[in-house]
Order: structure tokens, then sequence, then C-alpha cells
């Protein structure tokens, strides 16, 4: 692997610059400009059509940009495509499991295609580090939504990429299976991982990225950190008010850790607690 190239992706894992992509008439991504720290989550923010994910199959050398330039890990995604896909893991909106296989097969299966020694081993590392251990022998088939996904994510960090690109990753799952869709990925930063996270939720955006780019109609109008975009709108007038449990409190008060309905007697204890303390 090239050293220069490894440097320079130290401090810099991902650096977009007037990047441009377009269909025949339809004008996708219109020069888009955009940095991503190393070891940092960076949320591309936006509606259905605002170019998400054409920007991301262009940073994982799927796609190839009109104009402008683009390093992953301080490779140019036009020059040095096979450089970059060895330094990436790509994720996709919806999990590319073989539903055939068992989940510890399915990873068996990527070590192997991979070319690593010991696959066993490495499947056996991730079903631990994912959960999934209890469930590795059971068919990928019979995996809740949130399972899945965590298998999906599981299998694209075989080989350890250091950057992985996450294209709307909790689409169609419901609350509980995003929520261990979330606390999987800021396991993934905390480790070192860089992750490029596309989605159009604002409160995913909210609790998982170090900095949000708001991608629309083709360019991002905003870049930085929460507090920095918060800062974008007038001061928040200060009242008193009673604040009441939100959805989320009352969810996860209702089906705890397990992701199951507790007893009526563990359900209400839980629900009464939840509005005590948010009181």
């Amino acid at each position: 692997m090239n050293t220069t190239a490894t440097n320079s992706a130290s401090q810099t894992a991902i650096r977009v610059q007037g990047i441009t992509k377009s269909f025949k008439d339809l004008h996708v991504l219109r020069g888009v400009d955009f940095e991503v720290k190393a070891g940092s989550i960076f949320a591309l923010l936006g509606s259905n059509g605002a170019g998400k994910t054409t920007l991301v199959r262009i940073l994982s050398t799927l796609l190839k940009a009109d104009a402008g330039t683009a390093t992953v890990y301080g490779f140019d995604v036009a020059t040095n495509a096979g450089d970059v896909r060895e330094s990436i893991s790509l994720t996709g909106q919806f999990a590319a499991v073989d539903e055939v296989l068992s989940g510890r097969e399915n990873l068996v299966l990527i070590a192997k295609l991979r070319h690593l020694k010991n696959p066993g081993a490495i499947a056996d590392e991730l079903l631990a580090r994912f959960s999934l251990t209890e469930a590795g022998s059971r068919k990928a088939a019979t995996y809740s939504g949130g399972m899945r996904r965590r298998l999906d994510i599981a299998m694209s960090l075989i080989g350890n990429p250091p950057i992985i690109f996450l294209d709307e990753p909790t689409t169609g799952l419901d609350p509980q299976a995003r929520i261990e869709v979330w606390q999987t990925i800021k396991k993934l930063a905390k480790d070192g991982t860089t992750v490029l996270l596309t989605t159009q939720y604002l409160d995913e955006a909210e609790q998982l990225a170090d900095r949000i780019a708001i991608l629309h109609k083709g360019t991002i109008i905003q870049n930085g950190t929460l507090s920095e975009l918060k800062q974008l709108l007038p001061a928040a007038k200060v009242e008193y008010i009673e604040k009441q449990p939100s959805l989320e409190d009352v969810f996860l008060a209702l089906v705890g850790d397990t992701g199951e309905i507790d007893s009526a007697d563990g359900r209400t204890e839980r629900a009464v607690s939840a509005g005590k303390e948010s009181r």
C-alpha cells in the first residue's frame, strides 16, 4: 500500500471536491465538497433523490463522476480504484445476506472470498462482537430485521477496512432494530473505523454523527456539527415546561433491552419510573 497515501489519510479519511454527476438531462450532483475526519461518523443527510446514493457509489468506485475529484484513504477514486476498494466496505440500503446459510456460514463465506486465514475464527469473533453467537448456527432467514442488519455490517467488516459506507442502514427497520444498529455504528467509530452514513432520518443524524452535511438538490447547503447547525436558527426562548416522557422513553420502558414485552407489573413499574425521572 502506498505510504504517502496512507499518511495523508491519517487525519482526513475522505475528501470530496467539486464532484458532479448527471444522467442525461438529470443533474444529480452539482458540485459537492466535504471532508471526513478519520475515526469519525459523518452523516450525509438529505431527502429521497438528493443524490446521497449516487455520491456513495462514486466514492466506492461503482460509478464515475463527470467532474471533480475524490480521495478515500488517500487514494483517488478515479485513478486508484483498486486501492480504494481494499480500504473500504459498503453496506447498501438492504441487508445483503444469504438467507439459506446460517449467520456463521455467511461470515465464513466472505472470509474465504477475501482469502483470509482462519475464516472460522474470524466468523466466531464477529458473531461475539455483534451479539450474534447464540444465533450463529441458525439460518439468516430466521433473523429479525435488526439481527440481519447487524450480520450485514459484520460481513462488511471482514478484513478490517478502515472506512465503511452505510447507505440508509436503518431503512425498513422497526424502532428496536434501529436502536440496535445505532449502537453498532457508535461502537464502530469508537473502535477507530471511519463511518460515512447516508440517511433521510433527522433523528438518526442527530444521534450518531460527529458532523452532518445536508445535501439538497445536488449540493451541500450546510456542513457542521450538530451544535453549529443549531446556531443557524435564532436562540431558543427559555420557558418553564413540564417535560413528559418521549415516545422513545415509553417504548424502551415497555420492551426493555431484549425487545420483548415485559410482564404487566414490570411494564407498569418501568413506565411510572420513566415518568418520574423525566419530571
